[in-house]
């Protein structure tokens, strides 16, 4: 079961967040908090597996307090879950690690998939032992040896590359470039460019569809 503690400051919102999370089978919600004082506390008291993260809390800014939270000790992972969609705010959300990152407002089944993708990536960080180098390459985001990986196209950061390597991972169908963005906070440009990126390198394959008059949809798989 994977725990988890809902900061919003609003407690309405909380508590219909609260009982979202409830409903998606193995995750269960252990606190509540409206302020980042209290969600400081309640991490610290409870250790929740994952914490849903507000970012506009009265006392304190959400990645500001995710900051304080891993200064403290605290190493429960982060869904952020905003209205803010400004791009320096996603961008600083993905260097501090957080695992997803959800605007406002969503529907059950959004809350759901992003759920769904967290507890397949926890999946995968299961402890256990590597193999040899090629292993710990693997772990860091690199398929090949070294020597054989190109450089990430400038203007793209290797959180973001696993974010949306992540999502293609975990869909388990084919996503367009809108629907990747929309799952990992990106616009559909950017997710695109990280998509034909990995298409490049044969880590993703891309099929057309075909459906209204205009140019067809490019759809996206992992491979």
């Amino acid at each position: 079961m994977i725990t988890v503690l809902v900061v919003d400051d609003d407690f309405r919102v909380a508590r219909i967040h609260s009982a979202f999370v409830d409903r998606v089978e193995g995750f269960r919600t252990v606190g509540v908090a409206q302020t980042g004082a209290a969600a400081l506390a309640a991490a610290e008291a409870l250790g929740p597996d994952l914490i849903l993260l507000d970012l506009y809390l009265p006392d304190v800014f959400g990645l500001d307090l995710l900051n304080q939270m891993r200064v403290a000790g605290i190493e429960g992972d982060v869904i952020v879950i905003s209205a803010a969609d400004e791009s320096e705010t996603v961008e600083r959300a993905v260097k501090l690690g957080v695992a997803n990152y959800l605007l406002k407002p969503f529907t059950l089944n959004d809350l759901a998939a992003r759920l769904h993708e967290y507890e397949a990536s926890t999946r995968q960080r299961r402890p256990r032992t590597v193999g040899d180098q090629a292993e710990i390459d693997k772990i860091f985001g690199r398929a090949e040896p070294a020597g054989n990986v190109p450089a990430l196209p400038k203007g793209m950061s290797v959180e973001t590359a696993k974010l949306v390597r992540g999502v293609l991972l975990s869909a388990g169908q084919e996503l367009s470039a809108q629907e990747c963005g929309d799952r990992v906070g990106l616009s559909r440009v950017s997710a695109r460019r990280y998509l034909e990126h990995f298409v490049a390198r044969g880590q993703a394959q891309v099929s057309l569809r075909y459906g209204s008059p205009g140019r067809p949809e490019r759809r996206y798989s992992a491979t």
